[in-house]
């Protein structure tokens, strides 16, 4: 085992994917000259040549353009979004083009693309910089969208979404780009549509995904404090979803709370709710819980991103609720 940084995981990722696969390219903004904007490609341009790690304008729309074409053409482009919150001016050809390909074509074209970059809040980055969109994909039949939580996840998934031929959305965060973890020296992968359990634990289940995964694990441990034992289920994927790891830690805890940091309305959360009451209703002593960003844009001052964003407090005072205490 070697420790490395989340933002070194995901270049051993590419780089090892592109050693394996010559038709495997990137493509963003600043990801060859500069090193990525988050130093995720620090190296891949003096490795691969410029031929396979290309710096594009700031034009989304065109280079995932480019990509879906190259991918229709016995190529597989990783695309870095420098924030998803960019992409919506590409996301045309993201979810007309690339999601569709296949079954407008009748099965004739598949498009193996990546879209990767981080999401979601990173500090005080205004409402326009600062949106969680996981949700907005995952709506999407014919994409596949990963949030990994940590190195380990990260590098395992990256590497299983570059070889899948159909398009992936891969997000990540600013603020987990430095942290560190222990991953092997060897070669492995992680299936997509696959939940983690993070932490065992028999009196209430916590679904969520993603860096806010960090701050139920920090909940989790203060709760253990108080004498209440939280299972912490982390996605990891959120379209597939993996339904049935969250049902049967129901069915062992009797109840949920999911954290995430979408907006409330359509989230990921609520889709949970729907199949968990569908298909574990019977088990449940409490109604689901759910803390999600609040229904605003995201402010910048800092007191009112604290209380505007999931947190290790309402984290508590939910499963708290869930307990009745």
């Amino acid at each position: 085992m070697k420790t490395v940084e989340f933002r070194e995981a995901l270049r051993e990722a590419m780089s090892e994917e592109m050693r394996r696969d010559e038709t495997i390219l990137l493509m963003g903004e600043e990801v060859a000259e500069y090193n990525g904007a988050y130093k995720v490609s620090k190296g891949m341009l003096a490795e691969f040549g410029s031929k396979r790690v290309i710096d594009t304008p700031i034009a989304e729309l065109g280079f995932a353009g480019i990509a879906v074409g190259a991918s229709m053409n016995g190529l597989r482009p990783i695309v870095e979004f420098m924030t998803f919150n960019f992409s919506l001016v590409a996301i045309d050809q993201v979810i007309n083009s690339a999601a569709k390909m296949y079954s407008m074509s009748g099965g004739q074209y598949s498009c193996p693309i990546v879209f990767r970059g981080p999401t979601a809040s990173a500090g005080q980055l205004g409402a326009q910089h600062s949106q969680a969109f996981e949700n907005w994909y995952a709506n999407c039949p014919g994409l596949k969208v990963v949030v990994p939580s940590n190195p380990y996840d990260a590098k395992g998934l990256l590497k299983t979404a570059i070889r899948d031929n159909d398009p992936v959305i891969f997000m990540e965060s600013e603020q987990m780009y430095g942290d560190k973890a222990e991953i092997p020296e060897g070669e492995y992968s992680i299936p997509i549509g696959l939940a983690d359990i993070k932490k065992q634990g028999n009196q209430v289940s916590i679904a969520t995904f993603g860096k806010i995964t960090k701050v139920v694990l920090k909940a989790a441990e203060e709760l253990e404090k108080e004498g209440i034992s939280a299972e912490v289920i982390d996605l990891r994927s959120v379209r597939p979803i993996d339904y049935e790891t969250i049902i049967n830690s129901v069915k062992k805890t009797n109840r949920l709370v999911i954290v995430e940091e979408a907006w409330p309305l359509a989230s990921i959360s609520s889709e949970i709710t729907y199949m968990v009451q569908k298909n574990a209703f019977d088990y449940l002593d409490a109604p689901i819980r759910r803390i999600t960003a609040a229904d605003v844009p995201l402010p910048y001052a800092p007191t009112l991103i604290e209380v505007s964003l999931p947190n290790v407090a309402r984290t508590i005072q939910a499963v708290k609720e869930v307990m009745y205490q």
